[in-house]
């Protein structure tokens, strides 16, 4: 099972105690999988879904809710074997505009039955509902990837207008989405893995959003774990770099100076770094007698340097 179907699946178990919550999510649900058919001023809801567990929730919400009547039928795709996709229908009128109604997918205007696809703000003006609706939402047109392989969750549908109501939607718990066209269709998607985090607690699927964080703390460790090791790795080269240019130096002092005239410290700092040529600064300071700091050992090893180029420009090998 896909990470999005453990989500789906999830929310699916997610039954909000309160009508109005239910009245939310079921109108998400029938603004994009319902078709309304009207046919001699009679109203039939067709809802339409791939997915198993979606088709059950939304026959136990319709149920719970209202109390009615619903056909259900199972078709199998004939380019997937596999694939089968569950319709529900609300054949009587009666029950049809009752749950249009309430769920403020159709009005009245000067005796016109108008069905309008759209957001109410009077469904969702409960925190909780705002919750429920954007569930129904994810139900009916989401997926989201596995964290392991990337951050993406979408909302997929063909009306703008309605992405836009959407993404306005999510915004008041501060989930800043982004909408792109695909073909023929909108997509609302998040990329943030602390977004997508959010929003899985705002639908309700809070093991999902362990797993996602589980996965998530994991790709931190992995990704901080690889910057060290490459800092570690470029400082390491820094310091073999250093530490082969000073011995090239002593040795170019030994073979064209008098290497014995040169101050004490100077001739005790040449002689280690030669003898341990891949000893750091520290541990060349604690073979020193006395022992010296980084810094010390630091500035002795420049003044050798400067030495070294000084003899090469004498002798012109710059």
């Amino acid at each position: 099972m896909s990470f999005s179907s453990k989500v789906k699946s999830e929310l699916c178990q997610h039954f909000g105690n309160a009508t109005h919550c239910k009245i939310a999510e079921l109108a998400a649900i029938i603004n994009i999988c319902g078709h309304i058919i009207e046919k001699d001023n009679k109203f039939c809801i067709k809802i339409q879904t791939e997915n198993f567990d979606v088709a059950k929730k939304c026959f136990t919400l319709l149920k719970k809710t209202f109390n009615i009547d619903i056909e259900i039928l199972v078709r199998r795709n004939s380019q997937f074997k596999k694939s089968r996709a569950y319709f529900l229908y609300i054949k009587n009128s009666d029950d049809a505009l009752k749950i249009l109604s309430a769920t403020g997918t159709l009005f009245v205007e000067d005796d016109k039955k108008i069905y309008v696809k759209s957001i109410n703000p009077m469904i969702v003006s409960c925190t909780c509902c705002k919750r429920a609706y954007i569930r129904g939402a994810f139900l009916s047109s989401g997926s989201v990837t596995n964290p392991e392989k990337t951050y993406h969750l979408e909302f997929v549908n063909t009306n703008l207008q309605y992405a836009e109501e959407l993404k306005n939607l999510i915004s008041f718990f501060d989930i800043e989405t982004k909408i792109v066209k695909r073909k023929e269709h909108y997509v609302l998607y998040v990329k943030e893995g602390e977004l997508i985090v959010n929003l899985l607690n705002v639908m309700g699927a809070h093991v999902a959003l362990m797993d996602f964080e589980n996965v998530r703390i994991l790709k931190d460790m992995r990704n901080n774990l690889n910057r060290i090791v490459n800092c570690e790795t470029a400082n390491l080269g820094k310091i073999v770099a250093a530490s082969v240019k000073q011995v090239e130096d002593i040795n170019y002092i030994m073979k064209n100076s008098d290497f014995s005239e040169l101050p004490e410290n100077l001739i005790e700092v040449a002689k280690l770094r030669v003898e341990y040529p891949d000893a750091s600064l520290k541990e060349l300071g604690q073979m020193m007698k006395p022992p010296v700091g980084k810094s010390g050992v630091n500035h002795r090893l420049k003044k050798l340097g400067i030495l070294a180029d000084t003899l090469r420009e004498e002798k012109g090998d710059i």
